[in-house]
């Protein structure tokens, strides 16, 4: 049996493992082979992560839930930078260092 605070941090990166992936599969054209990255790349990762907190199986639909609402989020992430910033790029991490520096 699996605490509810590993299964809440196994969650909690499985949605902030998403967010760049989401934020880099909004600028590919659907169903491309970048898209087809940005969405299955995390995959391995979650696995991962569920397997090694320890959580059942019962528990996928929360992993599924929390894969598309970092996937989801990310998108939302990225059309809200787009509508302040001109020039981004397909880098979540790379863009919010470039803002945080004050190179837009």
């Amino acid at each position: 049996m699996v605490s509810y605070l590993v299964e809440g941090v196994a969650l909690l990166v499985t949605f902030l493992v998403n967010l760049p992936f989401g934020y880099w599969r909004k600028v590919t054209r659907k169903l491309s082979k970048e898209w087809f990255l940005a969405v299955h790349s995390p995959v391995p990762i979650v696995f991962l992560t569920r397997f090694l907190a320890g959580v059942s199986l019962t528990h996928i639909p929360l992993f599924v839930a929390s894969f598309f609402l970092g996937q989801f989020t990310g998108g939302k992430l990225r059309s809200a930078l787009e509508q302040r910033y001109e020039e981004l790029g397909r880098c979540l991490i790379v863009d919010l260092g470039r803002i945080m520096r004050g190179v837009f």
